[in-house]
């Protein structure tokens, strides 16, 4: 039998008012949204696209898709697909599935009909939710796939009487007619078959399989993320203590990251539907948008990805904009380079906003954020300290042995944020889940890290990015914040280029700011950048200048786009000659 011996948490001495141990609801996510519902019933829930919704309002529109899923043969541990921007139909569909017991599957809503195919196939599910401009993917292969129904709604479904015939006479005209099918319904015949009958009392727990996100598609398949009521539950209660969020009544969250991530869901969603806040649902963003939302909305939170910061600042809708109501910006999901920490928080300083830019990290196999820079304590390059009752700890890569402080290795993270485990997956989850000798079991992340002496932690990048060139261990994600910091660099991506020498070549791919002035001299320039911020063997060998960055459907930079664009074009060329193995090149000592 093991035994649970203590892990050194050196963070502790960080936390000023956090408390390093906290007590956690038992409710379900319908169970957070009913008591909030309960305590504050004509709080405004949420708005959206001028119509502002009370919580009385939003928990019997909840009810009444629960009662229709139910009415439907929805049980139970059922899988309820959802493919929804963020919506009031994506808030029902979701706590709806949670009032019966159902798991709500969470997918983007421009999913490719292959990808949903494999989302429908992977969780079983017989019925899922989604936009009528959207439908034309599912109906391709509603017919290979265990879909028995498919609910389709409007956006003017959500909307107020004078938006949605405003929306019929523009956008609306533009979205196809559903074809003939009994297995197509429309969301508000879907609706009209609820019954008058009342639900059965909520026999789940909050331990139950709740949610599936998915994750790894930037890497290769996607992989089903299996997540209880208890997983949400831990990562808002944590997120409001470490954040010191609820210093306020009736506070306001601008809901602009999508609710098929973790990070928009619990964070941008849940944890304020939970506390009686109002959610300013954002259903697409265009920078422009989100700037109006800024201004008119006056949210007092925001929670976001490095690249809407980077819209936000060079926005002219905000140049004299009062930002004075936000007490807390958060930012997570990608890294951020000092670069840009810098100008966004002289932006924000400018707008008297008050609030620093606080830096988090996370991974969907956790919920979303984990780890989060202490008020008033940001460290440059750092990520943060963890949250209560996270443990983290870097291991030597490949093994499950404690690195040393300040020595780069796997991050591991064990708490109770982290994830009952991935769907139908059992050798991933072998990998990904494992014991260690200390007891604890702990999620090994994939990521490159490093722990200082007082646990700041500082995320290096991906494993699977990592660059081998003549032997040494090259981190693109290290380069791509010095080649940030350029006065002419809008932003970059470094990957690995196969190489008959060093195994692999480090190229870099750029996109200068507007003006940054001529193409070569800027590039000299930039080499000469790197020269002097850049180890030898892990300067870039080639530049490629683009007009923009492929980027991910949350918004990140899709560096395997770029990697597969190098191998289709090497395979167009004759003469390059195979990588030589890496055991050929290990001796080398140049790094040249």
């Amino acid at each position: 039998m093991i035994t649970l011996t203590d892990t050194p948490r050196p963070w502790l001495k960080h936390y000023g008012p956090v408390k390093p141990e906290l007590e956690y609801p038992e409710y379900t996510l319908y169970g957070g949204l009913k008591e909030a519902a309960d305590h504050y019933p004509d709080n405004t829930a949420y708005k959206f696209l001028g119509k502002s919704v009370r919580y009385r309002t939003l928990i019997s529109d909840v009810e009444r898709f629960a009662s229709a899923l139910h009415k439907k043969g929805v049980r139970k541990g059922d899988s309820v697909l959802i493919c929804l921007p963020n919506s009031p139909q994506a808030l029902h569909a979701f706590y709806g599935a949670s009032r019966i017991g159902a798991v709500a599957v969470m997918v983007h809503p421009l999913s490719a009909p292959n990808e949903l195919a494999f989302y429908l196939k992977n969780s079983c599910s017989r019925i899922a939710v989604t936009l009528d401009a959207f439908a034309g993917n599912f109906i391709k292969i509603k017919d290979e796939t265990p879909l028995e129904t498919l609910v389709v709604t409007s956006v003017k479904d959500g909307m107020g009487t004078v938006g949605s015939l405003a929306f019929s006479l523009t956008t609306g005209r533009k979205v196809p007619p559903l074809p003939n099918s009994d297995k197509i319904v429309k969301w508000k015949d879907f609706l009209a078959g609820s019954g008058d009958g009342e639900l059965p009392d909520p026999d789940s727990s909050h331990e139950d399989p709740a949610v599936i996100l998915y994750s790894g598609g930037t890497t290769g398949t996607p992989k089903g993320v299996l997540l209880s009521s208890a997983n949400f539950n831990a990562t808002m209660t944590q997120t409001i203590e470490m954040s010191e969020l609820y210093q306020r009544e009736n506070v306001k969250v601008l809901s602009a990251m999508p609710m098929f991530h973790g990070f928009g869901l619990c964070i941008g969603v849940h944890l304020f539907l939970c506390q009686g806040g109002t959610c300013i649902l954002v259903p697409r963003f265009t920078p422009d948008s989100y700037a109006k939302l800024l201004v008119r909305g006056r949210p007092n939170f925001i929670a976001a990805v490095p690249t809407l910061f980077e819209h936000m600042v060079r926005n002219n809708c905000l140049k004299k904009a009062d930002l004075s109501s936000l007490v807390g910006v958060f930012v997570g999901g990608d890294v951020l380079s000092p670069g840009l920490r810098d100008r966004t928080d002289a932006f924000l300083r400018e707008r008297k906003c008050s609030a620093d830019l606080r830096e988090g990290y996370g991974l969907t196999e956790c919920v979303t954020a984990s780890c989060l820079t202490p008020k008033g304590g940001q460290r440059r390059g750092s990520i943060g300290i963890p949250f209560p009752d996270t443990y983290y700890k870097i291991v030597n890569i490949g093994t499950t042995e404690t690195a040393e402080y300040g020595t780069d290795g796997e991050i591991c993270i064990s708490g109770p944020s982290v994830m009952i485990g991935y769907v139908d997956e059992p050798e991933e989850n072998e990998k990904t889940l494992r014991l260690h000798d200390d007891g604890r079991n702990w999620l090994h992340t994939g990521d490159i890290g490093m722990m200082d002496e007082d646990g700041y932690v500082y995320f290096r990048q991906r494993l699977k990015r990592m660059i081998i060139s003549s032997g040494y261990n090259v981190y693109p994600s290290h380069i791509e914040d010095i080649l940030n910091r350029h006065p002419a660099v809008e932003s970059s991506c470094v990957i690995g280029v196969p190489d008959a020498i060093r195994s692999q070549r480090v190229k870099a791919f750029l996109v200068l700011r507007p003006g940054a002035g001529g193409r070569d001299a800027v590039l000299r320039s930039v080499k000469a950048h790197c020269r002097e911020n850049i180890s030898v063997y892990a300067v870039p060998k080639e530049f490629e200048l683009l007009d923009e960055m492929p980027k991910t459907k949350v918004g990140k930079i899709a560096f395997t786009v770029l990697e597969d664009m190098e191998i289709e074009r090497m395979s167009r060329r004759s003469d390059i000659p195979d990588p030589v193995p890496l055991a050929a090149v290990c001796s080398e000592n140049t790094g040249l």
